[in-house]
This record gives structure tokens, C-alpha cells and sequence, in this order.
């Protein structure tokens, strides 16, 4: 069962941080054409994302019914973002809060502690088996394996109004894994994350996202949250 997430909460936003003073980041109006990497980018992401489904189906499935036993709600949902260009979808993950969980406002999560997550969730989150669905979102073309995380259009506002440049982020196509999360950390705030995003988009290589996924996967059975 799929359920959208934006039943569950009104449009409010909880920030658990202050915002800081204002803040110019580095401005791209120009992103050099990548050909040979966009086609390869391509081909990695559908063949990576094909052979990940076939692997984790069993795990998935055992997945879906932990989450189903170990508090009431759907196993999957869907949640708004914003990808290249802006444009939006819907990002799939296994449930990992209680049912209602942004009744009072979309909240911004800033460490494991936050009380809204189940404990089965807790485990999903630090193992990142949470974002297993994510590789469907890759092979509909929302996403791609390796890119700056996508974020909700409430959010993009807010942030936007003093990290000036933040949605820069958008100008490539939103990732399950990225740059800014395995070289700053998970819960990186938006004014340094966007730092890390933008390094990224200047540098993108297929040696860049191999590097990343292999940092990946390395921080996910130490159980780092990035260096």
C-alpha cells in the first residue's frame, strides 16, 4: 500500500534550526555540456538500479513486513519533491515514522533521536534500507543513482530566502546517494550542504559518483553518517 504522504500534515514548516544571517553562494549560470557522461550516467543508472531490485527483492519483502508489523500505516509512501529542473515527483521510501507524523508542519529531520521515528524505522534509517524503493524512482527516470538529495518544495522556499542560490541544487538531477552526504555528513544544514552540492555539479565524473558509491556503501556497514 502506497499513501501519499501530504495526507498526513498541513503546510506548515519546522525548522529545529535558527536561520542565519543571509547567504550568497557561489552562483552556476553555466553548466558545460557532459555527453559522454550523460549517456553513461544513463546507462549506469537503469542497469545499476535493475540488478539492485533484483538482489534486495527478498530483503525488501522482509523489509515491508517489518514495517507493516511494527506500527500501524502503509508500507511505502510517496512524498512531493523537486528534481531537474524543479520539476516535480514522487519519491518512494519504506515508512519509517508513525502515521501523522507532520500533522503539526513538514519538519525538517536533523538526527536519529527524532521521536516521531518508530524503532523499526530507526534501524531502517541508519542502515538506509529506507531508501531501497528509491531505485523504482531512478528507473522512472525521477531520479539518478548518485546526485544532491532531493528536497520538498516547502523547503526550497524557506531555505531559499537566505541561502541565496540554494536552488542551484536542481540544475542536475536529484540522486539516492550524494556527494554532500558521504564528504560532509547526513545531517549536514542547508548552507553547508549546498556548498558540498555545488562542488559536485562543477566536478561530476563517473569517477566522481563510482567514488561515491563505494564511500557509500562503506559508511552503511560501518554505520557512519559521513565523515
Amino acid at each position: 500500500m502506497i499513501t501519499a504522504a501530504s495526507e498526513y500534515f498541513h503546510s506548515d514548516v519546522i525548522l529545529p534550526f535558527k536561520k542565519t544571517e543571509d547567504i550568497y553562494v557561489e552562483r552556476i549560470d553555466y553548466i558545460k555540456p557532459k555527453p559522454i557522461f550523460s549517456f553513461f550516467k544513463f546507462i549506469f543508472d537503469k542497469i545499476f538500479s535493475i540488478v539492485a531490485l533484483i538482489i534486495l527483492c527478498i530483503p525488501m519483502l522482509i523489509i515491508a513486513f517489518g514495517v507493516k508489523i511494527s506500527s500501524p500505516g502503509p508500507v511505502i509512501y510517496k512524498q512531493e519533491r523537486l528534481g531537474l529542473n524543479g520539476k516535480k515527483f514522487n519519491i518512494l521510501k519504506f515508512r519509517t515514522m508513525y502515521l501523522y507524523a507532520e500533522k503539526g508542519g513538514a519538519r525538517w529531520s536533523l538526527n536519529d533521536n527524532d521521536e516521531r521515528v518508530t524503532k523499526f524505522g530507526r534501524f531502517l534509517r541508519k542502515t538506509k534500507m529506507d531508501e531501497f524503493p528509491q531505485f523504482i524512482n531512478v528507473l522512472k527516470n525521477d531520479m539518478s543513482v548518485i546526485g544532491p538529495r532531493p528536497e520538498r518544495e516547502c523547503f526550497y522556499i524557506e531555505f531559499e530566502k537566505y541561502i541565496h542560490g540554494f536552488n542551484q541544487r536542481m540544475k542536475v538531477k536529484p540522486g539516492i546517494a550524494g556527494y554532500a552526504q558521504v564528504y560532509g555528513g547526513l545531517y549536514l544544514p542547508p548552507e553547508k550542504k549546498i556548498l558540498y552540492d555545488i562542488e559536485y555539479i562543477k566536478n561530476r565524473t563517473l569517477w566522481l559518483d563510482t567514488k561515491i558509491i563505494f564511500k557509500t556503501v562503506y559508511a552503511v556497514i560501518k554505520g557512519d553518517k559521513g565523515e
